[in-house]
């Protein structure tokens, strides 16, 4: 199930994680940009980090379409999705490298990292890069297998993907809904961690 490049698919147990996290720390982004601690900007170059490192094709089309809306342009885009980080604004450049640190380490980054961003951007920002961190790694985690799905009946299957795989990624999607709902109110009123190691 894995690709010469070495981008593994997400197990339902990991999936359940990540669509757990992702709830419970959305609302920091929300803040975070209602603050303006983040930009539109970052939040897309944050975003297209974490889709470089996971590989999926529909978030790469979705956040490319959403960053020229928003005014990035073409060649940034191209190079975000290939993983260079030449031309983002020296601020960004921390939080770039811990959302595809977070990535690369499947949701598992390291305490000194969380740490660093901490110290860099403090916590109320920090938790708005951790929330769209996030957010993309949900909607990588559910896309690779649904566009692998449909992919799969235009002739351009995943080769690290199986039709078994796709189907049990889409029905879970559906059927943790309520369960990551209420796990996720029930850590917010008892005030867990939104970050553990």
């Amino acid at each position: 199930m894995e690709i010469a490049s070495g981008k593994k698919l997400y197990s339902l147990k990991e999936s359940y994680w990540i669509f757990y996290k992702g709830l419970v720390t959305m609302k920091y982004m929300a803040r975070a940009k209602k603050r303006n601690e983040l930009s539109s900007e970052f939040i897309e170059r944050i975003m297209m980090a974490v889709t470089e490192v996971n590989g999926c094709e529909i978030c790469s089309y979705a956040h490319t379409k959403m960053a020229l809306e928003i005014g990035m342009s073409s060649q940034e885009i191209k190079n975000m999705l290939a993983g260079i980080i030449d031309g983002v604004p020296p601020d960004e450049i921390a939080g770039i490298m811990f959302a595809q640190h977070y990535a690369d380490s499947r949701g598992h980054p390291s305490k000194e990292a969380w740490e660093r961003i901490v110290e860099t951007y403090r916590i109320s920002k920090a938790k708005g890069i951790l929330g769209a961190i996030r957010i993309i790694m949900i909607g990588n985690t559910f896309g690779i297998p649904f566009s692998s799905f449909f992919n799969r009946f235009k002739g351009k299957p995943d080769k690290r993907s199986s039709l078994p795989y796709e189907i049990s990624m889409i029905i879970s999607c559906i059927a943790f809904i309520p369960f990551v709902l209420i796990h996720a109110l029930i850590s917010v009123l008892f005030r867990v961690p939104v970050i553990k190691f």
